[in-house]
């Protein structure tokens, strides 16, 4: 005797299987766009803000002594420009971001090439690299400040150069904070210079390989020109990095001894800090802040060019 089994129903589709989204109110919809730009203008106001602030007190005589400013019109860039002590500040800020600015992107680049070779050694190397950049740049400086001591420090020991050599004497101070800034950072140029070379594309440099060329010619008509937009964003970080440093010199000198380290981010610190006159602080802040403005565009300008002769948009 044979049972036929009972039919199974499908459930009737309800709103859990087939349902519809659920009705979003009109005003909601309209005020989603403003609250998830309220980070974004609260960033902004941030930055602006204090920005704003700063270059109001350079037109103001604003210090410690005189609570209740006045507008000056431009009497404190008058009396900055005028100052012997602000163009030793823009030659030291200029030597100090060329020089290193320039040995870490030579530096950088040389390590990249190493590192781009697959080896075990290299590998290791590579994950090492990355240990100066996860120290704060103060504490570098401290640990670099002991190092540089005459008497205990391990550099004189290691090198054999006694205890009346002094690192941090005026005449070497300046390229021992440079020193310093090349340890730390060199790190992140070779990273950035690494990730372009391993995003190259392999096909020229195999054809270039089978009609015989050497890696030289290779590195300055292949390697070189397709390499150049990383490469300038490497620069443009850190010139703009070196032309604002404080961290490791006021940690290193705190600008000496005498004048041989007082970058303009000193010198503001000094008038603002030490000396409490806010509107020349702000006014050396300002000025800088134009340098590295126009610096910045610059490049930025050269980094365009640069990316389009790089795709072959341009000769």
């Amino acid at each position: 005797m044979t049972t036929t089994a009972p039919s199974r129903q499908a459930p009737p589709a309800g709103p859990a299987q087939h349902g519809t989204p659920p009705v979003v109110p009109r005003w909601r919809r309209r005020l989603r766009p403003y609250l998830l730009s309220v980070p974004a203008v609260a960033i902004i106001i941030g930055i602006l803000y204090p920005f704003f602030l700063g270059v109001y007190y350079a037109f103001l005589n604003y210090s410690a002594v005189n609570p209740n400013p006045v507008l000056v019109g431009f009497d404190n860039f008058r009396s900055v420009l005028s100052d012997p002590e602000f163009w030793t500040s823009v030659r030291v800020t200029a030597t100090y971001a060329f020089v290193a600015t320039g040995l870490e992107t030579v530096l950088g680049i040389g390590i990249a090439l190493l590192l781009n070779r697959s080896s075990i050694v290299g590998r290791i190397f590579e994950k090492v690299l990355i240990l100066p950049l996860m120290i704060a740049p103060v504490i570098a400086a401290v640990i670099w400040k002991l190092m540089f001591n005459p008497q205990f420090g391990v550099l004189n020991h290691v090198l054999g150069l006694g205890s009346t050599f002094d690192w941090l004497s005026r005449d070497r101070a300046l390229w021992s904070t440079i020193l310093v800034d090349l340890w730390i950072y060199t790190p992140f140029v070779a990273i950035l210079v690494l990730a372009g070379l391993r995003s190259l594309p392999k096909e020229p440099f195999e054809a270039s390989e089978v009609d015989g060329a050497g890696w030289f010619y290779m590195f300055r008509r292949l390697m070189l020109p397709m390499m150049w937009p990383y490469i300038l964003v490497a620069v443009i970080f850190r010139l703009m990095d070196c032309l604002k440093i404080f961290d490791i010199v006021y940690v290193l000198t705190a600008g000496g001894p005498g004048d041989a380290t007082r970058t303009l981010q000193v010198g503001a610190f000094e008038d603002s800090i030490t000396n409490l006159n806010y509107s020349r602080g702000s006014t050396y802040m300002f000025l800088l802040w134009i340098l590295v403005f126009a610096v910045a565009r610059y490049l930025v300008s050269v980094l365009g060019k640069a990316q389009r002769r790089a795709a072959g948009a341009e000769g």
